[in-house]
């Protein structure tokens, strides 16, 4: 059986499908929910033209105005009274300030057998900065040197293990570089460390790899493989090289011990969809962190890859075998 394209209107993107795609089929028109808390977002744009360019019934669904409801063998969740049942695969989009609420809507969806591109374990394991670095170091990942203390007559002993000036400060929960501050003297970081505990905030140190030299690399992992990359550099004197502070980006091709460190990532946090950061240090690549909910628009910008396209094809696929 083949599919042929008409004579004179001939799409290149169509082909002939062959019987090990008959399955593929029985998947159009999937009932698939994107967790948002903002439709217009790029991200969330972007992943709904792909799904209904594949075919599929998608509906945006704000998480914070979804409803759980849990009793014996019944996991509902409602949106404004709404019952969303007969959901086929959902497509988390939650953000720093919706980490905990946003994982139960998700372990709600679990507990229903839905598939989930973001495991809701996957979420808040990466999301907090040293549980992130504690399970990547244990698994043999090389990060920058980290530390974290709940009394502030520990900061100096820290300081000295981490090594010496400039170092980091980061909240353990913050996302396009907010809450992350450089310290170019010893004070200053006692200081802000001082700033953030009286805050209730907790942070955590680390080494500054001045070699890097405000750039970093930002990789792509859907499904266990690298689907896009770009580096990116910090603007002007800031050191952090998130594009939403300025920073300026472009495609970069990784070395085969980038990748498998980017895969490695994703399987140790056990990570369908993300973002991992990695420095390249006189020590080889360092992971800063993974991403469990990566922005889109850089890097499809970037590399005019179109990575909502990918994410659809592995939703497909993973449905396709629980089918």
């Amino acid at each position: 059986m083949s599919l042929e394209a008409d004579g004179n209107n001939i799409d290149k993107n169509i082909y002939v499908i062959r019987p090990i795609q008959y399955l593929a089929l029985y998947l159009v028109d999937m009932k698939i929910v994107i967790l948002s808390r903002n439709a217009a977002l790029y991200s969330t744009q972007s992943i709904v033209r792909a799904a209904r360019r594949r075919g599929h019934d998608v509906k945006v669904v704000d998480h914070m105005y979804a409803d759980i409801h849990v009793e014996r063998n019944n996991l509902v969740v409602e949106y404004f009274g709404q019952r969303l049942d007969d959901v086929d695969a959902v497509i988390p989009r939650i953000g720093a300030s919706a980490t905990e609420y946003g994982a139960a809507v998700i372990r709600q969806f679990e507990g229903s057998g839905v598939f989930t591109t973001l495991k809701s374990s996957s979420l808040l394991n990466s999301r907090d900065k040293m549980r992130c670095l504690q399970i990547l170091a244990s698994n043999g990942i090389h990060i920058p040197r980290s530390a974290m203390t709940n009394n502030l007559s520990s900061v100096d002993r820290l300081l000295d293990i981490i090594g010496s000036v400039p170092w980091v400060i980061k909240l353990l929960v913050s996302t396009q570089g907010l809450g992350v501050v450089k310290a170019e003297t010893r004070p200053t970081a006692k200081s802000i460390f001082e700033s953030f505990y009286r805050l209730k905030q907790k942070a955590l140190l680390q080494e500054y790899i001045g070699e890097a030299g405000g750039e970093d690399i930002r990789v792509l992992v859907i499904g266990g493989q690298i689907a896009a990359s770009m580096s990116r550099k910090s603007a002007g004197g800031d050191f952090r090289s998130n594009l939403h502070r300025g920073g300026r980006s472009t495609p970069v091709r990784l070395t085969s011990k980038e990748e498998a460190i980017a895969r490695r990532v994703t399987r140790v946090l056990d990570l369908d969809v993300a973002g991992v950061d990695i420095l390249r240090s006189k020590r080889g690549p360092l992971v800063l962190e993974a991403n469990a909910s990566p922005g889109l628009e850089g890097i499809e910008t970037t590399t005019g890859i179109d990575i909502s396209n990918k994410i659809l094809q592995l939703v497909e696929r993973k449905v396709r075998q629980r089918k």
